[in-house]
């Protein structure tokens, strides 16, 4: 199984991460991006080069049972054992060990020393006191000190607590990101398109607990009789022409409404899966849906993390949330590629992506800081839900109305105010890493340098350096590259990446991004750069290069 070149990017970046800090890597990838691939190669290598024992802990058998597929399909040698109450196995003793959380947490000692452990859904690790994941983690310290953890997420932040990476935590670093928009690009996600639900509620009055809207009160909006007839007249009217279609309800009582509705009023027969669903009821229901004998399936609060159903090419959120993430699992059922699908169309009745923003540039609220505005708005022609800055739905062609300020802004806004304007905003630089990257769909095309900016947890930016290319793109190569470094400028990719990788580039401390209203990408179009480090056939720079590499092993274990 060979890893797609993000994947690749992904893994090499925990092993740089593991190689030069002494604390504990993230891997944020979206939903539907394939992080078990990246979870299954750290293992193989672990054991395979390195020697190593490793557990990967997840929270449902669904990620338990990915991990194996996965493991089997990449390294069918490794011997792997399972600790699972919900698949009936207790092994303990293999060099790699795949358990669900709420059985193996008290059983860290009984594994032995172990070198990796690998957290799937790693924003369920609790911020603080003991909780399972916390417990099994601190006891195999105990074990061996030296233990490193891995977090791999779609979501690196929490409502009541931000970000889930910080020095005090048990992940500290995000090692590597990408984001949604940058894959549904790249084609490794499917396109969405998104309407909101004619029939809503009057959310204002809902109150809000532990960063959540109270779960009774929000099934009490949403499950009457005119809303429930209503929200399930449009489903049937948007999915005419779809293949499967999963809806979210607010709780049992709405969720069994909304099936019941579908079938009397509609005619239609809709799947309903939640916790207390029989497991042998639920695989039967799910694999119903997954090979397109039954078309609408509604579930409360199971099918968010770990399912997996390509075809899905319709996600009805009849729901609020406050959760960003919760939000993001629910649309993200919709990500995955399949031959027979072109988008995947979200109906959202409970005003989601206005409260948060477009799946693909969610505005996350920190933490004791106001609601702000989300940077999403309504067509009220076609109802689609578009981000803020278009100035024209694109579905049906609406001009929106300039918006009205009833007061001037705090402090001026960096946005154009006519749609052919540009914007141009700065960001400081936490990291930067660097790829050969080679051209989807034309083997012929020239390789290209990219480079990635990392500008805070969730903001990634990137540029595309041509060496290999003529003309123009040639030139602004070597510009680049003659601003950045004192050594020669390479003739191909892979030399510039090396030497890039080796530290050689001169640190990039900031750069200034130009948004042009309408365009699909954002344009890297300044650098704040800091001194170029000195030639190596240099005596000064001979002797930085010795002190800094003398010594490496090149077989080093990274953990």
């Amino acid at each position: 199984m060979e890893l797609r070149p993000y994947q690749r990017e992904a893994v090499d970046a925990v092993y740089r991460h593991l190689r030069e800090r002494n604390d504990n890597p993230c891997v944020v990838l979206p939903t539907a991006a394939g992080k078990t691939p990246c979870l299954a190669t750290v293992c193989r290598d672990a054991v395979n080069l390195w020697n190593g024992r490793v557990v990967i802990l997840a929270h449902v058998k669904e990620l338990l049972e990915q991990a194996l597929d996965k493991l089997r399909a990449i390294a069918p040698e490794l011997p792997v054992g399972i600790y699972s109450a919900s698949l009936k196995r207790r092994e303990l003793n293999y060099a790699v060990t795949i358990g669900g959380i709420q059985s193996i947490y008290q059983k860290a000692c009984d594994l032995g020393p172990v070198d990796l452990i690998i957290v799937d859904e790693a924003h369920l690790i609790a911020p603080d006191g003991e909780g399972m994941y916390r417990q099994f983690i601190s006891e195999a310290k105990a074990v061996n000190p030296l233990v490193r953890v891995i977090g791999l997420t779609a979501t690196p932040f929490r409502m009541k607590t931000g970000t889930i990476c910080a020095p005090e935590n048990i992940l500290n670093h995000v090692c590597f990101e990408i984001g949604v928009r940058e894959l549904i690009v790249q084609g490794y996600l499917c396109p969405l398109r998104t309407k909101a639900g004619i029939a809503r509620a009057d959310m204002s009055g809902l109150h809000v607990r532990a960063g959540e809207f109270v779960a009774g009160e929000v099934e009490d909006l949403m499950d009457t009789s005119d809303l429930v007839q209503a929200a399930c007249a449009e489903i049937v009217e948007h999915t005419v022409d779809r293949r499967s279609v999963l809806i979210f309800s607010a709780g049992v009582r709405h969720g069994q409404h909304v099936v019941e509705v579908l079938r009397q009023r509609h005619g239609v027969e809709c799947g309903w899966v939640d916790g207390q669903t029989p497991m042998r009821e639920r695989d039967v229901i799910l694999d119903r849906f997954k090979c397109g004998d039954l078309k609408y399936v509604a579930n409360v609060n199971v099918l968010t993390t770990g399912f997996d159903a390509p075809s899905i090419d319709c996600v009805a959120l009849l729901r609020p949330t406050m959760s960003p993430g919760l939000f993001i699992q629910m649309v993200g059922r919709g990500f995955r590629l399949h031959p027979d699908k072109t988008d995947c169309l979200v109906l959202d009745f409970g005003g989601n992506i206005l409260r948060h923003g477009p799946v693909d540039d969610l505005r996350i609220k920190e933490p004791g800081k106001g609601d702000g505005e989300a940077p999403a708005k309504e067509c009220p022609q076609c109802h689609a839900v578009v981000h803020a800055a278009y100035s024209n739905c694109p579905e049906c062609g609406h001009e929106f109305p300039p918006p009205e300020r009833s007061k001037h802004e705090a402090q001026a806004t960096s946005e154009g105010i006519l749609s052919d304007q540009v914007t141009q905003t700065a960001y400081d630089v936490t990291d930067v890493w660097y790829e050969v990257h080679h051209k989807r769909g034309d083997p012929d095309a020239p390789p290209t340098m990219r480079v990635y900016y990392e500008c805070g947890i969730a903001t990634t930016f990137s540029e595309w350096v041509c060496f290999e290319h003529t003309g123009y793109p040639r030139r602004k190569a070597e510009q680049w590259w003659v601003e950045r470094s004192n050594e020669p400028i390479p003739a191909t990719v892979e030399e510039a990446v090396d030497i890039a990788r080796c530290g050689d580039l001169a640190r990039t401390i900031a750069i200034t991004v130009q948004r042009k209203h309408g365009s699909r990408y954002d344009e890297v179009v300044g650098h704040v750069l800091g001194p170029k480090a000195p030639r190596i056939d240099t005596d000064e720079g001979a002797a930085e290069y010795a002190a800094t590499y003398s010594g490496i092993p090149e077989d080093e274990i990274p953990f």
